[in-house]
């Protein structure tokens, strides 16, 4: 029996845990990759069951596959990065603000491949385009002018404060709205969208890899001429995704959507989404409102599911570039009592946030505390370990 740990609701200041068990299901004797109305059949619960960087180190260079032996070898040193207790001193700003150890963290086997990107084949993201390395390095100032002031950067931490200088003095950049919709933790409070996508319970959309905090799950149901896939994903950002089947033509450019405009068709046994349309409030690795995503999803035995997806945004990226997973069935019967981790935005946790921020600040006018400014919020993450897949 297999077990995992499906999902922690709630976001860094209020965390409810939800254990759900997943038990893989036999495999049939007699395998049936058709409905009965003859389209590919992909319904079911999938999962990942390993683990696999979405990048390949370099130095494996343009090997797509791990030997057993480093496998094992990853896995022990994986294994014991996550017994360990590492803390920063004792006390301080970053000790008191750590919320998560290795039991919120799920831990799996590692992957056969060494990277999910399987094309360019160094397995790397391309290069970004000069205009997406401005955008970046604008983002990248003002995260760090608002960080200046702590002692995140005063004691030059790598993490939190990675090329940073330390001023006492506030910036002015913290009265200035971010060079862009902010999807990231930003260290203020003064509205919601101050706040991460996660913060708020939004998810962050397609294309969906998995998380350290309870992996990545799949639910796909089909009915004749249609197809629906619910996303178990992340910290309770839970959501639908209904495939339109029909031949359709995308929407009109200017109506844009959280999770993109899905037009589906069946190519053989793969099921192929062209998805386009997306919010200029979403954002992957950068991409945001003409991120491009050709999706495949192909069953490939009685329990498995390749998923493959050519992702493009020719103002980030230089060129497109290819991932793969494989997905495991799981079973329905063994998981027929499901609490759904749903969670919307207005988080109860996140007005907590900003009524801190608040009180701070009647502190600060008052004389009682100290410049708000000069407390992080932002990087809150104690015991940041090296990256075994590096």
């Amino acid at each position: 029996m297999r077990t995992r740990l499906l999902k922690a609701i709630g976001a860094s200041v209020a965390t409810v845990t939800t254990v759900v068990f997943l038990i893989p299901s036999a495999a049939s004797a007699q395998t049936n990759l058709k409905t009965p109305w003859g389209e590919p059949d992909l319904q079911g619960i999938w999962t990942v069951e390993t683990d696999t960087p979405l990048q390949r180190a370099p130095k494996y260079g343009t090997r797509e596959f791990f030997t057993d032996a480093e496998r094992a070898a990853l896995d022990q040193e994986r294994a014991a990065l996550l017994r360990r207790d590492k803390r920063v001193e004792r006390g301080t700003e970053l000790d008191v603000a750590g919320a998560y150890n290795a039991l919120f963290m799920s831990m799996k086997r590692t992957g056969a491949r060494t990277s999910m990107i399987v094309d360019p084949p160094n397995g790397r993201l391309p290069p970004l385009t000069p205009q997406a390395q401005k955008t970046i390095a604008a983002e990248r100032q003002y995260r760090l002018a608002l960080l200046q002031a702590t002692e995140t950067c005063k004691t030059k931490n790598p993490i939190g404060c990675p090329g940073g200088t330390y001023d006492p003095t506030p910036s002015p950049l913290r009265a200035e709205p971010p060079p862009r919709y902010n999807t990231g933790r930003i260290n203020r409070h003064d509205g919601p969208e101050d706040g991460s996508l996660n913060d708020r319970c939004l998810s962050l959309g397609l294309p969906e890899f998995g998380t350290a905090y309870g992996g990545s799950f799949r639910r796909i149901v089909q009915t004749p001429g249609g197809i629906s896939i619910f996303y178990d994903v992340g910290q309770g950002q839970g959501w639908q995704r209904n495939i339109v089947m029909d031949g359709r033509p995308h929407l009109p450019a200017s109506v844009r959507q959280w999770y993109g405009d899905s037009r589906g068709r069946f190519e053989g046994n793969a099921l192929v989404i062209d998805v386009t349309n997306f919010s200029q409030k979403t954002d992957f690795q950068g991409a945001r409102e003409n991120l491009h995503l050709i999706e495949r999803w192909t069953r490939t035995g009685s329990d498995t599911l390749e998923y493959a997806v050519t992702v493009d945004d020719p103002t980030v990226w230089t060129r497109p570039w290819t991932a793969k997973l494989e997905f495991t069935r799981q079973s329905n019967e063994q998981n027929r009592i499901y609490t759904e981790p749903r969670c919307v935005e207005g988080n109860y946790g996140h007005p907590a946030l900003m009524l801190g921020a608040r009180i701070e600040e009647l502190a600060y006018a008052e004389g009682r505390g100290p410049h708000p400014a000069t407390k992080d919020n932002a990087t809150d993450f104690v015991g940041v370990e090296e990256d075994p897949f590096q």
